[in-house]
């Protein structure tokens, strides 16, 4: 990898997954707290599978945490929505690979916010951050219009394929 002095330096990486595998390999006592953690988070994720209402109760409290309003709180849900609502719509209809849903929502984006998805997230300095969940009410009201309408002349006009 590129160190910060430019030169090129052999390194040993992990992705997120293999990062954690490595914790859970690690026989240490400072690795305990770690190991309690994963435990609690995988604990909780099954009990998301078998309740999915309390993802979302979870998702609630993390934005509230956040510091987010009720009012954003309810736009960011209500948008995720109308997102679900159309993408299983592209779906039923044809759009299957991931780059058909990276290009559709990109016009989208463009349309409204003048920017596609990609460069909205560069300008909000996002790196592997979710862009709606740094949105402004303004923003998330804006992208639900924007994808109800696209679904909405989509069914109208029995839309097909990407």
């Amino acid at each position: 990898m590129t160190a910060a002095d430019g030169k090129q330096r052999l390194t040993d990486c992990a992705d997120t997954e293999g990062l954690l595998r490595i914790i859970q390999s690690i026989p240490s006592p400072k690795a305990e707290p770690f190991k309690l953690w994963l435990a609690r988070v995988g604990y909780e994720r099954m009990q998301e599978i078998n309740d999915p209402a309390q993802g979302l109760d979870r998702a609630r409290e993390n934005w509230q945490k956040l510091g987010r309003s009720e009012k954003w709180i309810q736009q960011r849900m209500m948008g995720q929505e109308t997102r679900n609502k159309l993408t299983d719509y592209w779906k039923d209809n044809g759009v299957d690979k991931p780059e058909e849903f990276t290009l559709l929502t990109n016009i989208i984006h463009q349309e409204w916010a003048g920017v596609n998805a990609s460069e909205h997230k560069l300008l909000k300095e996002l790196k592997t951050q979710n862009l709606r969940d740094h949105m402004n009410e303004a923003e998330l009201i804006f992208t639900a219009l924007a994808e109800l309408s696209t679904r909405n002349i989509a069914e109208s006009t029995d839309a097909q394929g990407l």
